[in-house]
Formats: C-alpha cells, structure tokens, sequence
C-alpha cells in the first residue's frame, strides 16, 4: 500500500470532508423540493420545473429556520447526551497519575489545552474524543484499554483521540449525527402516520395517507443517503487522525500496536448507542446493525479496515 505523506492526507481529507459536510444541508434542500414536486401532480400530469420551483422557494426561510433551531439545541446538548448515553464518568487525577500525565505530556508537545479524561467502566479496549469547545473537549478510555495497553501503546490512543479534537473532527461528527438525526426522526414520524392513516376510513384520510406515503419514500431515501455521507465523513478522519497520532508521538507502531490489540476485543457492550459506537477508535460493521449487508458493509462502516490502518503506520 503506497503511504501519503501527512501533509497531503490532511489537505485531501480536509477538502474531502467539506464536500461531504456541504452534502447535508444540500440533502435537505433537494428532499424539501422533491416533496413539493410531488404534491404539486395534478389531473393533467406533473408542475413543470418553473412551477414547483414557484412553491418551493417560498418554503427554503421556514425549512432552514426549523433546521436551524433542532441543530442547535442538539449541537449544545450533545456533550451531556454523550456523557449519558456513554455511561461515562471523570477519571480521578489522583488514582491515575499515569493517564493524565501521558495526555498533559502529549498536550504540551502541541500547545493545546488538556481536555477532560473520563473512562468507561467496561473490559473492552475502546476509546472516543468528544465535545464542541475547550470547556467540553474530552477523551474517554474503557478500563480495559488502560490495563490492557502499556505505556507507549496507550499514549499513542490518546494522541489519536486529540488529533480528532484539534482537527475538529467531533464537531464535523456531531454535525453529521443531527442531520442524519432529522432523517430518522422524519422517516419515524411519516411511517407512523402512513401505519394509523391506513387504518382509518374515507376518501380523505386516503388521500392525506398517499402524500405520507410520498413523504416517507423521500425521506427514507434521504436518511440512507444521509447515513452514507455520515460514514463516509467518519472513515476520511480516521486515517487522519492515525497519522496525527504517529506524527505526535514519533512512535507510529506503538498506535500499530494498540490497534492490534484494539481489534481483538474492542465492542462495549455497556454502549448501545451507534452514534457513540461511531465515535470510537474502533468499531467494526459487523458491531452495528449494518452488518447483516456483508460485503455491501464497507459502503456503511464508520471506519476503515484495522488492517489498512496498521499497514499505513508500520510504513509512516
């Protein structure tokens, strides 16, 4: 496998990440339209362009004002949903001397501000990074990963975990969790009015159940496609943040050699949450409930294959 140099990888995945993150926003523009195409048919056949662009410009202010409001109200919230839904809590400094002084030492090496340290109280070896600002910035371990991992191994996870901080990798993460969140939360919302419409009577209830149908058939395929753009974002920083990582410590096979460790026992069965799953250093399609698609999978996996990641750092 060719290695990229460092510089490269960042500016490609940057460039690549930002078409990506544009995608969302776009998705929900393009899903509005299609919705407003559709219930704009008529007796004679379909509007023409002109006609549905007609209705659906005046609806572009409202649908990014809902947006607007739902992403920031998750945005703000996310840091303690994600302390919940992790079943995380704070490391104590005092009992692990060990762990703090390898992510201050790493910190001072770059200038950046120490984030929070909390751990996970299961045996598997996992980690994630999380947070929007300095006052929310953390790095989670699972108490397997600092048992199992000695010292260099373990300072090479958390120098990966502060690579997606200051990349700014879990703001872009938590971004693509909202939209792909608005999706799901439609597609819930028609699928339930499509299940009880269709149970009630009358030419009207008939009718107001075909729009939902159209609603959902737009929205189903927007989440998909949300999902894609989402997994695809989040497999872009991983490589990223592995070189980061190997760059920081001047030790990249000792984060080749976690890694191996890593993928023998990484699943946190105390985490239910994909969105979470996502945000660990590893978490293998077969983990999360796209495995059943196979080889289909990688289209839907959240990271890249272990043994690419290790290959790409025995060669930095």
């Amino acid at each position: 496998m060719k290695y990229v140099g460092i510089q490269q990888q960042i500016s490609s995945n940057n460039r690549k990440s930002l078409v990506l993150l544009m995608a969302f926003p776009l998705l929900v523009l393009a899903a509005t339209f299609a919705v407003v195409f559709f219930f704009n048919f008529t007796e004679d056949g379909p509007p023409t362009f002109q006609e549905a662009l007609g209705v659906y410009l005046p609806t572009i202010p409202v649908v990014l004002a809902v947006i607007g409001i739902w992403f920031l109200i998750a945005y703000f919230a996310n840091a303690a949903m994600i302390n919940s839904a992790a079943g995380s809590h704070t490391l104590s400094r005092k009992e692990n001397m060990r762990e703090y002084n390898l992510m201050e030492n790493l910190c001072m090496s770059i200038g950046m501000k120490m984030p929070m340290l909390r751990i996970i109280e299961s045996p598997a070896l996992n980690a994630f990074a999380s947070g929007i600002n300095e006052k929310t910035y953390t790095v989670t371990l699972t108490r397997g990963i600092i048992e199992k991992l000695n010292d260099e191994e373990l300072e090479g996870v958390i120098a990966h975990e502060l690579m997606h901080i200051r990349n700014k990798d879990v703001r872009l993460l938590i971004i693509s969790i909202i939209f792909v969140g608005i999706f799901s939360f439609i597609v819930q919302l028609a699928f339930r009015s499509v299940l009880y419409g269709g149970m009630s009577g009358g030419n009207r209830k008939k009718d107001d159940n075909k729009g939902m149908i159209v609603i959902l058939v737009i929205a189903a395929v927007a989440y998909v496609l949300s999902i894609l753009f989402k997994f695809a974002l989040s497999r872009k920083r991983e490589y990223l943040a592995d070189s980061g990582a190997a760059q920081m410590t001047r030790n990249p096979m000792a984060l080749a050699s976690a890694l191996r460790k890593i993928s023998n026992n990484h699943h946190v069965d105390a985490v239910k949450s994909e969105d979470i799953q996502q945000m660990f250093i590893e978490n293998a399609p077969e983990d999360s409930a796209m495995g059943f698609l196979g080889g289909l999978g990688g289209l839907f996996a959240t990271h890249p294959p272990i043994e690419k990641r290790i290959q790409l750092l025995e060669q930095f």
